[in-house]
């Protein structure tokens, strides 16, 4: 939740906003550029303000782009992206974005060929102040688009599920489980061998994801605390060679843990 702020800092960012919106008539994209913010961000401050979004003033504050593509079908890449936004994706009105941690740059360049293909637009990436990853991209047809489909900006507050279209393949399960388990996944070393977990705290999608497993022919835990696990040797052994993580890390820690000795477990190293 946004911290409070006091009087004084209220007045200044609403005489500022007010300044850059109003008087110099800059879109949000051009204020976010200013004040290093995202987009999102801007938005949320002239609604948090209330200061009035004046659309039809604003021209491109729709963020309709000409070369943004909506996905005519299904698909295998569709499936591994709706994945990777119930993972670590967000909706804000104008903008869909995709955080990851610090040490998985080579992922997000993935991620970013992945949109650029699927959207036909190339997004950008930047760090944050803790240095972790952001791609995104600005296009408020694509987040409606996404929107229709079941996607929302609060997965936990909305306890949002996958689409049902997912369950139409099982190349769809595959490519949609690998693109969740690369975001929303880890891979553990126990004391008699290797687990995989995934973790949610959305319900809906939890269960999803034990059906998806089952389907495909795995033996998924139950429910604990917002995980379900992985534990037969076999099987964990069997997901890597099958559902071939992206995110490199995944795959160096399955890698190394197979190749050690039993030893005490360690934590997730996300």
């Amino acid at each position: 939740m946004a911290r409070k702020w006091t009087e004084l800092e209220e007045k200044t960012k609403r005489r500022e906003l007010q300044r850059l919106y109003v008087k110099e008539n800059k879109t949000i994209s051009e204020i976010a550029r200013v004040l290093k913010l995202g987009e999102s961000s801007v938005y949320d401050r002239l609604v948090r303000l209330s200061i009035p979004t004046l659309r039809s003033e604003k021209h491109g504050f729709n963020n309709r782009r000409a070369d943004v593509v909506i996905p005519q079908r299904y698909s295998e890449e569709l499936a591994e992206f709706i994945g990777i936004m119930l993972g670590d994706g967000h909706l804000a009105p104008t903008q869909v974005t995709v955080a990851l941690g610090k040490k998985e740059r080579s992922y997000i360049e993935y991620i970013s060929r992945l949109i650029q293909h699927l959207f036909n637009v190339r997004p950008r990436i930047f760090t944050s102040k803790k240095n972790n990853y952001i791609v995104y991209f600005g296009s408020t047809d694509v987040v409606r688009w996404l929107q229709k489909m079941g996607l929302v900006s609060n997965k936990v507050k909305s306890q949002v599920d996958a689409p049902g279209w997912i369950f139409d393949k099982k190349q769809y399960l595959r490519s949609f489980l690998r693109g969740f388990f690369d975001t929303d996944g880890s891979v553990y070393k126990l004391r008699f061998g290797v687990q995989v977990s995934f973790t949610n705290r959305s319900l809906p999608i939890l269960r999803s994801l034990q059906k998806t497993l089952k389907l495909l022919g795995y033996s998924p835990s139950a429910i604990s605390k917002y995980c379900i696990y992985l534990t037969k040797r076999s099987q964990v052994r069997r997901f890597f060679q099958e559902i071939q993580p992206s995110n490199q890390k995944h795959q160096l820690r399955f890698e190394k843990f197979i190749n050690q000795r039993a030893g005490r477990p360690v934590g997730s190293g996300a």
